[in-house]
């Protein structure tokens, strides 16, 4: 079935209900679309089975889920902390359901499918009927793993790698499940129009829906279904020109009289255009640009943002002093109006807030999965200080100006002040969106960064969980490592991540000329280290880091901050800020850089031969890295493709740690340089042509990457889900609300989190997907 038959079959399914109520990847790549094909007819031959699927397009029955503990920091909290913690925490989930939206055509309804199914039956209870229906165990267990994935990835995309994933059993009996079921049998109508809707997109694996991308590499809904490379860049034109960041919009194209039309579409409670109260002037309206006709419009995600909005204010009861209430005033603003404006300034409030005992930041803000890298993705977290970490990460913090210097670029190219940031240990309580980071530097926000400052947080519980390795499980390093690996990897994480987070996001300059004409560095001066000339380019007006290298900003700039990480850590100095002494320190920075090499190579796993891209910014920063040191040679890192004792091929690392503070150090130095000059003068070029080059994935060379590639998907682990608590009203109090880290957990988290105005909810689901179904043809 082709991609525009498939989409068209599925929204005649939409209009038709109410919203009311490991193998070598050009085999795998076959049998995937075979079982895809196979598995629509009910019942498939019995030789066939979903085992015949590449498997990093389902996630395995034993994939690692764990609870994530705050209960000891909530408990600590006061009543009025937990109230404003509970509040916050309910506009997080309410506007974490636009990512459903954000993500894929059938994202939604799937959402919906489960909880309807989930609201009726606990795990527990749903099993008896999966056994009547003819699911094995471990099928019924496959269900659980995909429903669970759906609603910690919010969406049937995998949020780290971009790549879908299906479920791990045949279609015929996950229908049958799914009419088996309590809520089925209730209302079989709706339901029966509900799986019709979305079943054969949950399913498919045609070349275009086996990842997120623009055009024909991939599934986007950041962008109606044809717009293209060349539209991207158009609209980007456009919103430059009428100073509009593309952060909290979505691009539809239509043809009107052979001319092409845009819509941008802001998220916002509000649906009018005209100008409304709050505002002087609406950015909405219509304009030509370029001999084209753009439209500028609010209402995206608009009953979403409305609870956002609401439960914002509810917090400002609670809130801790002004800097907290006028902040929460303005994302207020910003959700109910769609203002960017009003974010940046909620974002200047809250810089301002200094080490609050609950710490937070809601809206959209990594563009990570925008295949253009612009728009963000919306995401808002609610976390407690861990006092001790803290004061680790504040100690670096205060030695942040002595540390600076030492980066290997020229003084004019790093910021005129250094603006010492809040940087804090945080245990969850939290984190709506498509996945939990282990660091983050925010506000992303260019001017505000330059000039104002920005704050760093450490998911200290997530750190504690996320990156627990069995020996067993620990791929690709030679045995006298493995040990040593997995006794610092925690450790040189915590090194890793303050380095990243502070002194990578944090350092830099980028050279600006306003639209008054002035600069911010002195241009008959200043000279380019790598063209010994002077500087010749810079961002204009409005331009930021983003505009300006779009597709590749994400990556290049998560590049450079590991590479800040890896350049410092070598730094005594630091290593003794977090404890690291003598023949520990020396450990701490071996696993490191182990791990770093490491990471380079097991991102393979998220580049895709066909279409020559990569689908996830971190680990194609960490290959660029890997190529880096191996480029430099003299013995620093090896890969050895060897075979391992189950008979199967296998890779071992070598890293020479008597090199890394020469030879590697002086490798990175180089390097870190250039990346430096390139983003500080917006040279564009020069940037793409040198982390495009290092980007490459060949099987020429003295490495065959791509044979090396199929190794790593055929020895890789999934990625671990995280199980979230609730906070519930109480009469005066809020309590929290802890599950098990299991499958089953998780899908009870999430039934249970909007419980309260279920049907409401999923009927403005449904809604929103089918208002906008025809986009994706």
């Amino acid at each position: 079935m082709n991609q525009r038959r498939l989409f068209s079959k599925c929204i005649s399914s939409w209009k038709s209900f109410s919203t009311r109520m490991g193998f070598e990847p050009t085999r795998a790549e076959h049998n995937g679309l075979a079982v895809h094909r196979l598995n629509h007819f009910s019942p498939p031959l019995p030789v066939l089975n979903l085992n015949m699927v590449d498997s990093q397009y389902y996630l395995p029955n034993d994939v690692g889920i764990s609870a994530l503990d705050c209960s000891e920091a909530f408990r600590l909290l006061s009543p009025r902390e937990k109230m404003y913690a509970h509040y916050l925490s309910r506009a997080a989930w309410y506007g974490g359901l636009a990512v459903l939206l954000q993500t894929s055509p059938e994202s939604a309804n799937i959402f919906v499918l489960l909880q309807r199914i989930f609201r009726k039956q606990t795990p527990a209870q749903l099993e008896k009927d999966a056994t009547a229906a003819g699911l094995s165990s471990e099928e019924y267990q496959a269900f659980l793993v995909y429903a669970a994935g759906l609603y910690a990835n919010m969406g049937n995309y995998k949020s780290f790698g971009d790549t879908k994933f299906i479920p791990n059993l045949p279609k015929y009996k996950l229908e049958a499940l799914v009419k088996a079921s309590q809520a089925f049998q209730e209302q079989p109508t709706e339901m029966k129009a509900l799986w019709d809707s979305c079943s054969c997109l949950i399913y498919s694996l045609e070349k275009r829906q086996k990842q997120l991308g623009l055009g024909d590499k991939g599934i986007t809904t950041y962008f109606s279904g044809n717009c293209s490379l060349e539209d991207a860049e158009l609209a980007q034109k456009f919103l430059d020109s009428k100073k509009l960041s593309a952060y909290n919009t979505r691009l539809f194209k239509r043809e009107n009289g052979g001319k092409a039309c845009y819509e941008v579409r802001l998220a916002s409670a509000e649906q009018k255009d005209c100008v409304v109260d709050g505002e002087c002037q609406s950015c909405c309206g219509s304009f030509n640009f370029e001999d084209k006709e753009f439209s500028v419009k609010r209402g995206d995600y608009s009953p979403l943002m409305e609870k956002v909005a609401s439960n914002l204010q509810q917090a400002q009861a609670f809130a801790a002093n002004e800097n907290q209430r006028k902040m929460l005033e303005e994302y207020q603003r910003s959700f109910t109006l769609g203002s960017i404006e009003a974010h940046k300034e909620g974002s200047r409030y809250w810089i301002k807030d200094k080490s609050p005992i609950v710490e937070s930041y809601i809206g959209f803000i990594e563009s990570y999965r925008d295949p253009f890298g612009s728009r963000g993705e919306f995401e808002g977290f609610v976390a407690i200080v861990n006092k001790a970490m803290s004061e680790r990460f504040a100690n670096l913090v205060s030695s942040a100006e002595v540390l600076l210097p030492e980066l290997p670029w020229p003084q004019d190219f790093e910021k005129d002040t250094f603006l010492k940031p809040d940087f804090t240990s945080l245990d969850v309580l939290t984190f709506a969106g498509s996945g939990i980071p282990a660091g983050i530097n925010i506000p992303n926000y260019d001017d505000i960064r330059q000039s104002e400052g920005f704050k760093n947080v450490s998911l200290g519980n997530v750190l504690a969980v996320a990156y627990a390795t069995q020996k067993e499980k620990l791929t690709f390093l030679e045995e006298d490592d493995k040990d040593m690996f997995i006794q610092w990897k925690g450790p040189s994480f915590d090194v890793q991540v303050g380095l990243h987070e502070l002194l990578g996001h944090g350092s830099g300059k980028l050279f600006v000329q306003d639209d008054n004409g002035e600069f911010n560095f002195d241009q008959t001066k200043v000279i380019n280290p790598e063209s010994k000339q002077l500087v010749s380019s810079w961002y204009h007006g409005s331009e930021t880091w983003d505009s300006k290298f779009t597709t590749i900003a994400s990556s290049y700039e998560e590049c450079r901050a590991e590479c800040v990480g890896l350049y410092l850590c070598l730094n005594k100095q630091v290593l003794s800020i977090f404890g690291n002494e003598g023949q520990q320190a020396d450990d701490v920075i071996y696993v490191n850089w182990l791990s770093m090499v490491r990471g380079g190579l097991l991102g393979l796993e998220f580049y895709t031969p066909e279409s020559q891209s990569w689908r996830q910014a971190h680990m194609q920063a960490r290959f660029v890295i890997l190529r880096v040191l191996l480029e430099v040679g003299e013995g620093l890192v090896g890969l050895k493709e060897v075979t391992g004792q189950d008979g199967k091929p296998d890779i071992r690392i070598t890293l020479d740690r008597s090199k890394i503070s020469t030879v590697g150090k002086d490798a990175i130095h180089r390097f870190l340089c250039k990346l430096q000059v390139f983003k500080s003068t917006a040279d564009v070029a020069g940037g793409r042509a040198l982390y495009e080059g290092y980007s490459t994935v060949s099987d020429g060379g003295s490495h065959d990457f791509l044979r090396l590639r199929e190794t790593v998907l055929l020895r890789k682990e999934a990625r671990k889900m995280f199980v979230q608590a609730n906070t519930k009203i109480k009469g005066d109090s809020v309590e929290l609300v802890e599950y098990e880290g299991t499958a089953a957990g998780l899908i009870r988290s999430f039934t249970e989190r909007f419980e309260e105005d279920a049907e409401l909810l999923e009927a403005d689901l449904l809604e929103l997907n089918k208002r906008d179904a025809t986009c994706w043809c």
